[in-house]
Order: C-alpha cells, then structure tokens, then sequence
C-alpha cells in the first residue's frame, strides 16, 4: 500500500506536526489538516492492518487531538474522509466482509484528572444532572488486544468478527470457535434473547505469551514485538488449528445488542451496564473481575483508575488504560453518541510504555567479571514519566537478532515502567545511511597502551575481558563488594566508591577495611557523624558470615545460593585452595562450570594473597557453627513445600520472609502455578492470589499465620 520512501515520509511528518503548538493561520490549515489526515490514515494502516505501528498509541492520540481542534477551529475544511469522521479501519483482503449489528465506535481519550473531570462535567450536562449529585459509572480495564464482535442466534455461535471499520469487519468464526473463553452455546434465551451481540477483546497473557516467544527463539524464528501482535496475528491464521495453538483467550466487556423473537429491543430490559456484565458472567463468558468497580462519583472513579495505574504489571494482560462508562442505561441513551465515540464511555489512558527514536550511538561498559555489555545511546525521548537516553542492548547476540543499527530509528518500551529495553528496528523506515554496529576485538574500556583480546567462552552469549590492565574491573568489583547483596556496607554506595578509587584509597578489596576514616572526615557532605556510621558498617562486615564473603569476590558464576551450599562444607575459606573438582561436584546443584571457575579463582597465588590479607584486617574467614548455613530437617514446618509471597508485607521485608521460609525447609518460587503448595498473601494482594484461589490447590495464608507456622 505504502513504498518504503513514502513510509519514511510520513513518519518524519509525523514528528514535524507533534512539535507543531501555535493555530495555523486559515490560509496554512488547509495544508495542515491535510498533512494530519494523511499521517493518521497511514498509521491506522500500520496498527490495525499490519498490527505493527510506528509511533506510540500517545503520539497517534496527540496527532489526531490535533486535527480535531483544528476542524473545530475550521469545520468548513472538514474532509468526509477524514479519520475523525470514522472510526480506525483493520479490514484486509484475507477474510471475508461482515457487517456489524450495531456500529463498533472509538473511544475518546483522557490522560489525567483534569480530563476525567471535564467528562464528568459533560455527562451531567447532557443527562441534566445536578452538578452537586454523583454520576454513577463502571470503570473497566481497557484491554490492549485485538477487538472482536460475536453473535449469538438461538443461543448458538452464529458468527465472530473483527472490528474492520466500525460498520463492516472481517468474519472469523472459526478461529473464534477454538478460542476456548468463547462459549460455543450461551443460555440466552432463557432471558428473552434471541439474537444477541457482544463486543470483547482477543488476548494472550504475559507468561504464555513469553513462552510462545521462547519457543520461537529457539526455532530461529522472529520474536512476537508484544501479545497485542501476538493476539491480532493468532486471530488472523488462516488454519484454526494454528489459532488454538496460540493460547488466545477473550474477555467479553460489553452486552451490545439484544432482540427478542419478534426482533424487538430488549436491552433495556437490563438497567445498567454492570448488570449486564453480571448476566454474562452467569452464562459463561469471560468478564472483567476485581479489576472492575462501580464507582459513584468521579472521584471514586480518578482513584480506581490511578489504583490500577500503579498496578498495570500485576495484571496477567496487558492493559494501557482503564474505560469509565456510565453505568445506567437510561443515562447513556440521553448522552448519545458523536460519529466517532459515544459520550458516556471515555478511556483513561495509562503513560505511555512504548516511544519511538533514533540510536545514535553505541558505548560499552566492563562489568565484575570482565563481561562487556554495550549501551545504546538514544535520542532523548519521554517515556512512562521518564526520559529514556541509554539502554543496554545485552550483548553482540542481541544486536544480531535485533538487526539494530546506527541511525536506526527504533522502537522503545519501559518493561514492568522501570527497565528501558528496545523492541525492534523500523527497517521500513531506512533510508540507507545507517551502519551495522561493530561489536569491538578489543577490551573498549581499556585505556592504557596494552589492548587485552575480548574472548567468548563456549555456551555464553557475553563477550569478556579476560585480564584486566585498566582497573576498571577491580572499580566494578569493589562496587559489588559492598552492595546489599554481598557484604552490605552501608554509606558505601556506588558513587561513594567511585570517589574514593578516584582519591586512590580504594584499588583492592583490602582496602575497604583501612580507609583513611580521618581524611574522609575533611571531604565535602562527610563529618564525624557520617564517618562514625561508615567505620560502624565496615566494622559489622568484617563478621559477615563467609557465604556474604565469597558471593562478594565477583567469581563468575558463583550465586547467593551455591556460595550458601560450598560455606556449608568448610571450616575456612581457604579451604578452598585445596579442593578438587570432584569436590565441588558432588554437592548438589554445583556443576563443572562453577567448579572450574572457583577452582581457577582459588589457584591464583594474588587472590589466596588478597584473603590472607583481609583476614589480617579483622575480615572473617573462618566459619562458625552459629553461622553455618543447614539443610531443614525432613519434620521443619515446610519442609518440601514451594512458597511465594504477594502483596505488601506488615512486619518484615519481602527478602527476610523468604529467608524465614527458606529455614523452615521451603523452596520459594517466583510464580503462582500448579506446583506451588503456599502462597503468603500481604496488604493489596493482586492477580497472584486471585490466580492461586482459582487454581484451588494453594493453601493461602496471612502475614500472621505464616509467622505462626514457622516459628
């Protein structure tokens, strides 16, 4: 439909307009509009036909915000065709046409409070409401699938739909048919229906639909850019039997039309909208449940969509915003409807997780163990409440699958609104003055006149620096040292370190317990409170118990958990030096790897010497029979028995909990599944305890009760 070069075009101009704040002049806006129209067809072409848009749902939305204030501005220039006079077309050539009982409409859009409040404001006016009184409304998750549309005649699945244009969509029936969230016969007749419409929406959840990708990847094949595509595509296959294997489940949220026998109306039969989500509950179909309220007022409405802002990744599917609706029947027939959205629903529309920008640059960092992990450096672009500008791209692989490039422009997401990770390249959008990304043959960090040879074991994805000649290594390593999960030295963060290796007090591990405490007290934001806390923290490291110690020293591969099961076995770390392969691989869960990589480490003469060193600093090395880590008794409270914990706990951390269960002979896992025996369910638990209750195999306990059984 579109060649490269006119994709590239619209793109730019798209970008052009967003910045775009002043009211063109009435001899500009002709143009202007037109431009807009042209862009919003051509991304409407791109999210609904190919399910793989460009720009992000915020920016589109910015985009057609704009032409609407313009054509109200100026309606003697409003185009029939223009996308604010329709809703958004998906139809293809691959399925045939169906025409909707009722038309499928848009929603408008808010972003805030301040919008929502407006909306409220209209919906009194239009029902002529008392402005002191509440509007009572439905609030729902805005589900971010593909939209489907079924018929039921007789009860029986008579026909599945795409939304195609609002008034004709494509028919699917019988990829629908092995969607097993969609009732094949529903008992609508026995409430006087006999033809009836629903609208829902086609989803995958988040962990099968990263395991669909697992397996993808694994056959060498193109990872799904998020289950939005993933769904859309599965509902499209042109064999069913394809469909099914994709793990689509549909949640029906609106009861759209309803006729009797005689063909006559019977929706008002139901009087609101919540009741009629109850009804198909009853009957079958897969509703929105606790993450739906009826809400009176919009007070109570701004609160529960913030609530389920700040909650988006609990939620097993992907969701970016929440829909308000009216709730009673009566009222959403007064506010009627525009030709694009009817004015008693709105959608609040959660910050944006997706952004588009350019990579202009690619920099590496040297982590503890020499692994080089390049950072992609990004045209400053605002994401989630945020603005992104570095992200890591992992290692060479990820590079090569994600064929990135610089100058390319790309596509980014906030995983779980916290990590910035890049999605994919717009390749379509190249103009051929981008260039592959040279991976580097030499240690990049390395600034002295001796370049080190990056080498790639066998079975890793990460290129390393084998010997470290810069000391950029030793500063990683002092990092890790003192962080929380290692020796945990307070007023020792990152920053603090990178100062004192730069004052040169720190280039060793050693050196961490022979600061010079009196000079420290003359630095900037440092004073003899400050410094009297730090030789206090240095001072309780020094007695950690040995497993802190060895998962401090930065042994590739050496974990929290096998640094646990090797301090069980010796009296002295420096027990280890003597050890053989055989003896570390005949402690469960230590394999080869780890054995070589510890054994290597304990083989060097300037490690064994650093240690001895340590120790004659005050750092334990030798292991007592208080601190020694021990295996449960097979009659401990939990013993054998998988835990998980959710929700906001009361009286301790999540870490120090699972500790406490750890002691107690459990096995803490990180998912609600089949396999889990407990779930210890906190303050705002979520989906997991939902998840567990259905399962109904999961004994479910509080704070308290945990704290009962494992003490």
């Amino acid at each position: 439909m579109y060649t490269a070069a006119q994709q590239r075009a619209f793109y730019e101009l798209s970008k052009e307009l967003l910045k775009q704040q002043l009211q063109p002049s009435h001899e500009a806006a002709e143009s202007v509009m037109r431009d807009l129209r042209d862009v919003l067809i051509y991304h409407e072409w791109r999210y609904y036909v190919l399910n793989d848009p460009v720009v992000s749902d915020f920016e589109y939305d910015q985009l057609f915000k704009h032409l609407q204030n313009l054509e109200a501005h100026f309606p003697e220039l409003i185009d029939p065709d223009s996308p604010t006079q329709r809703v958004s077309a998906d139809l293809t050539e691959d399925f045939p046409s169906a025409e909707h009982l009722t038309p499928m409409l848009s929603l408008a859009n808010s972003y805030n409070a301040e919008d929502l409040n407006d909306f409220d404001e209209q919906v009194k006016k239009l029902t002529l409401t008392p402005a002191e009184e509440d509007v009572e409304y439905v609030v729902e998750p805005k589900y971010d699938g593909g939209t489907i549309a079924l018929v039921y005649e007789n009860d029986i699945l008579s026909r599945a739909s795409t939304r195609g244009n609002g008034v004709m969509g494509e028919e699917m029936t019988a990829n629908a048919r092995v969607i097993r969230s969609i009732p094949l016969k529903a008992g609508f007749s026995r409430s006087g229906f006999q033809t009836v419409e629903l609208r829902g929406e086609v989803l995958i959840r988040k962990d099968i639909f990263n395991q669909i990708n697992k397996k993808r990847e694994a056959e060498g094949l193109a990872l799904f850019a998020n289950p939005r595509n993933a769904a859309t595509g599965g509902l499209r296959m042109k064999d069913p039997k394809e469909t099914a294997q994709r793990g689509l489940e549909a949640f029906v949220y609106q009861l759209a039309y309803a006729t009797n026998a005689e063909g006559a109306d019977e929706l008002g039969r139901l009087r609101t909208h919540d009741e009629s989500i109850e009804l198909l509950g009853t009957l079958g179909f897969k509703v929105p449940g606790e993450e739906r309220k009826v809400c009176k007022g919009i007070r109570e409405v701004i609160d529960f969509c913030l609530h389920w802002q700040a909650r988006r990744e609990d939620f097993p599917y992907e969701i970016d915003g929440m829909v308000v609706k009216v709730n009673r029947r009566d009222l959403q027939e007064r506010c009627g409807y525009t030709s694009h959205h009817p004015r008693w629903a709105i959608a609040f529309k959660f910050q944006a997780k997706q952004a588009t920008t350019k990579l202009l640059n690619v920099e590496y960092q040297v982590g503890k163990v020499g692994s080089i992990t390049p950072v992609a450096k990004l045209e400053p672009v605002p994401l989630a409440g945020v603005t992104i500008s570095s992200v890591s791209l992992h290692n060479e692989d990820f590079i090569r699958t994600k064929d990135l490039r610089l100058g390319d422009t790309v596509l980014v997401e906030r995983a779980g609104d916290v990590i910035p990770y890049i999605v994919k390249a717009m390749t379509e959008l190249r103009t051929g003055a981008e260039h592959p990304i040279a991976f580097p043959q030499f240690c990049p960090v390395n600034d002295t006149e001796e370049p080190v040879e990056l080498v790639r074991e066998e079975g890793e994805s990460a290129w390393r620096c084998p010997i470290c000649v810069c000391g950029a290594q030793d500063l990683q390593r002092l990092i890790w040292h003192v962080s929380k999960d290692a020796m945990d030295i307070e007023g020792l963060g990152k920053s603090i370190v990178e100062r004192f290796y730069e004052l040169g007090w720190l280039r060793t591990l050693a050196d961490v317990y022979r600061l010079p405490y009196e000079q420290i007290e003359q630095l900037e934001g440092f004073g003899p409170k400050s410094v009297t806390n730090l030789k206090a923290s240095i001072e309780k490291a020094r007695q950690n118990p040995i497993q802190r110690l060895l998962h401090s020293l930065s042994i590739h591969h050496l974990g929290q958990k096998i640094s646990k099961l090797l301090a069980a076995e010796i009296g002295h770390v420096l027990d280890l030096k003597d050890w053989t392969a055989e003896d570390f691989t005949h402690i469960k869960d230590v394999g080869p790897v780890v054995a070589e990589n510890v054994m290597a480490w304990f083989h060097h003469p300037s490690n064994i010497q650093l240690l001895e060193e340590m120790e004659s600093l005050g750092v334990n090395l030798r292991q007592t029979e208080e601190d020694r880590p021990r295996a449960a008794s097979a009659d401990a409270p939990l013993a054998g028995k998988s835990i998980l914990f959710t929700g906001t706990l009361q009286t301790m951390g999540r870490k120090e909990a699972q500790e406490k269960a750890e002691a107690a002979g459990a096995r803490n896992v990180s998912a609600v599944s089949s396999k889990l025996d407990i779930l210890v369910a906190g303050e705002a638990a979520g989906s997991k305890l939902k998840k567990a209750r259905e399962l109904g195999t999961v004994q479910v306990l509080t704070e308290e009760e945990f704290l009962s059984l494992v003490s």
